[in-house]
This record gives C-alpha cells, structure tokens and sequence, in this order.
C-alpha cells in the first residue's frame, strides 16, 4: 500500500498495528518522501486472500491522519506483462549470423528436413517443445472461464516445464469447446511440437480429445489432468501403504470423483495391482446399471466394485483402508475416518478447499495429504508432468503406455529414501533436484 499521512513518524507504529490487529502480517515499511507536511509510506503486507486484503486497506484508511493512496497486489505485480517469453539461442549481431540463422543458410536446413524428415526434431525446437492446450472448461477450481481467463495458468505450466525439465512449452488457449474442432486444431499445429500437453479441459470431452489424437499423431499426448495427476497419487500411495504396512492388492480404496482425474487414478491404481477400489459420485458409489450413470461411469462401473458396495460415501468407506478425494469441498466428514479400517489413509485432493480439513483428518487417520502447500504431504502434478515429458522427448516416443505412467510413479516414490519416510513424508518435496531426472529416466526406460 502506499500511503499519505500525517508528518507524524509515529503513524508508522500505528499502521503496523492496525494491520497486525487486522491479521496482516507486516513484512516492510519504507518512508519513501518526508515534507514537513506530509509522509508518503510504502506498506508491504501478507494477507490470507483478496477479500483480506480489501480489510486490512479498510484497516489502515480509517486511521486519522492517513489516506490510502493506492494498492498494488504481488501476485498481479508478478503477472504483467506475461511470465515468459522467447529468445534467441543464437547470436544475431552480424550479417554473417544473420544469413546463416535466417537466409539464405536456413534454406539449406529446410531441404535437409524436406530430404529427411525425422531430421526435424534434431535441426529445430521441435526436439524440446511441448505446447500447452485448453479450450478453458474446466480451470483450477475455477470451471469454465474461457481460453482467455485460462492463459495465466498455460503460462505457469510453460514456465514450470522449463524450470523443472529445461522444456519450451508454448500456451495454446483454444477459442473453441467443440471436440472435432480441438482435434482438428491440435492436429494442424503438431508438425512444430514433439508432444501436446493438454491442460485444463473439461470431462467427460476430453477423454474422446485425448484419444483421438493419440490414434492421429506421432507425438505424445498427454492430458495431465488425468496422467499427472493420477501418476502423483499412486506415487504417494505406494509410500504410504509402506508406512502404515499395508499392500496394494489387498487394500480397500475408495475414491470419491468420477471425472478426469478419479477416472486415471482408478485406471493407473488397477494397472499397479489394486484389486478392490470402490468409485464414488453424485449417483452413488458406483455398480453397473446403478440409474444416471453416464458412459464413462457405467465403463468404471464395469472394472470395479467387485463387492458390489452400493450407497452414500460414508457406506463405502466402512472398513476402507484408502480415501482418494478428487471431487468437491467438505464432502468427509472427520468422524467417518474411525470407521474406516485401523492405520487409515486419506488423500483430500480437491482445489482449492479439500473434502477434509487435513488438520481435522489427521485426528484420526494415520496418512493424510492433500493438494495444499501448507500442509505436509502435497499432492503436486509438478512432481510428475516435467520429467514424464523430459524423457518422451529424450527417447523421441511417439506414445505415452501405461508402463511409463507407472515407471513414473515408482521414480517419484523412490526419490523418497527408506530412511526418510514417516506419515508426514510420503513424497518428495517439488523442489527436489532428483526428481525430474529420475522421472525421465524411468519414462524413457518404461
């Protein structure tokens, strides 16, 4: 905040009080101009979220003697103008650069492509490049905000795939929510990427999206709303069963959300070994020709279940070993967790406010995590998504298995050392240096 007040140093105590007592955090007070009539003040501050930060301005205006002049928020601060950009690999500083980058020399390139067409990926980007696609539909915890509203998150993506796998990933917001018309776009734009990333677009469309173009394209594709995720929970999933001495063949897992992401993790959970997972939804914990199951469902109906468990979620928990949540905000209650079986496991996955408070799960589970940074045990795509793709591109793979997908998992699980593993330590931290290479490397192997 910036502000004008009073010529009363004192004023600076007082702001800093009214922000604490207002539950701010104070981080930095500069006096940027002193007159004899005024002070001008730059108020740096925390706050929990935006509706917080209106009250702590509120806060600070109605101290006598001072005005709120402007507000700039950080993380809008750190979003202008865009978070990436492209430059040049090459120097272009004489005419000699110029006509080996550009012509006449990069006609001689294109010919040899031309000639040899799998040249392509070693002569150009194609080899390091990932575009990142969305039509907008299903954002975040957000929904459907359009291609527009979605390009902040594309350009994170982009951002981490570069900071995590040294891979140029480019945002493609697709002005479009019909299925042949993403296809056909995605297929047109191929040629100059060696995989497509596809990103925050909604179920049950883009499961047809995804295999459609898989069958189309000789590059991986990859919708890592389903694959990152589902990769990262079986990953926290195998350490957890270590910690609590359970095995995934013989656990009872639950998981609630039938979408994108509960449909990958149930699939990746059977490829690993699971033998009885129970899937939750809005109909009900789902069996085959339970009423108002849609295609998909009634599909997840038929690989699962094989004890029949029909009902609300809190039947099927009873004596459940694992609780996967990946559907919607407060939807477990704490108390349900008793009646699960001893040494129980809960994932509260949902963004941003999980089915479970963690805190309040951890009252009676014995393995909690969640998709918060907060909280130990976070539950983060960007475990998985940078080195999955670092090694497609390395082994220059024209499909993403399902033996990758669990290589994947396993390489994650395994960057966690024996030693280190306790309830509040299933997964290595985003930040580890060892995990996009030991991702890669199990992708590539896979």
């Amino acid at each position: 905040m910036r502000l004008h007040t009073s010529p009363d140093h004192g004023q600076v105590g007082a702001v800093a009080t009214a922000i604490a007592q207002a539950g701010g955090v104070v981080t930095g007070i500069d006096v940027v101009e002193s007159s004899p009539t005024r002070l001008r003040l730059d108020v740096t501050c925390s706050a929990a979220d935006g509706d917080h930060a209106l009250q702590l301005q509120a806060a600070v205006d109605a101290l006598d003697g001072v005005e709120v002049y402007k507000v700039s928020d950080r993380t809008f601060l750190l979003h202008l103008g865009g978070k990436i950009e492209v430059s040049s690999k090459v120097p272009l500083k004489t005419r000699d650069d110029l006509s080996m980058a550009y012509t006449p020399g990069v006609g001689r390139v294109s010919q040899a492509i031309a000639d040899n067409p799998e040249d392509v990926s070693r002569l150009t980007i194609k080899g390091n490049s990932v575009a990142v696609v969305t039509d907008g539909s299903a954002v975040l915890g957000l929904g459907n905000i359009g291609p527009e509203a979605a390009l902040p998150v594309m350009e994170g993506k982009a951002a981490l795939f570069k900071r995590f796998a040294n891979i140029d990933a480019w945002p493609i917001c697709l002005a479009t929510q019909d299925t042949d018309q993403i296809v056909e776009i995605v297929a047109g734009i191929a040629p100059g990427f060696g995989g497509i990333n596809l990103e925050d677009i909604a179920a049950p469309r883009c499961f047809e999206i995804e295999q459609r173009l898989r069958e189309r394209l000789d590059i991986p594709v990859f919708h890592d709303d389903q694959h990152g995720t589902a990769i990262v929970v079986l990953a926290a999933l195998l350490n957890a069963l270590r910690v609590v001495e359970k095995d995934l063949a013989a656990a009872r897992i639950v998981v609630s959300g039938a979408g994108a992401a509960g449909t990958a993790i149930v699939t990746l959970l059977l490829a690993a070994g699971a033998t009885d997972v129970v899937v939750y939804d809005r109909v009900g914990c789902l069996v085959p020709g339970l009423e108002g199951l849609s295609a998909s469902q009634e599909t997840l109906a038929e690989v699962t279940n094989p004890r029949r468990v029909s009902g609300d979620l809190r039947t099927g928990l009873q004596g459940a070993d694992v609780f996967v949540g990946v559907s919607a905000p407060g939807i477990l209650a704490p108390e349900w967790i008793t009646e699960m079986a001893p040494r129980a496991i809960v994932f509260a996955l949902a963004n941003p406010d999980p089915e479970v408070d963690p805190i309040d799960a951890a009252r009676y589970a014995e393995v909690v995590a969640s998709g918060r940074s907060d909280y130990p045990n976070q539950i983060n795509n960007v475990l998985a998504f940078p080195g999955v793709f670092r090694g497609l591109l390395d082994a220059r793979a024209q499909e993403v298995s399902v033996e990758k997908l669990l290589a994947a998992a396993r390489a994650i699980a395994g960057v966690v050392h024996p030693d280190e593993l306790n309830p509040s330590f299933i997964i290595p931290s985003v930040f580890h240096p060892d995990v996009p290479g030991a991702v890669a490397a199990a992708v590539q192997q896979g």
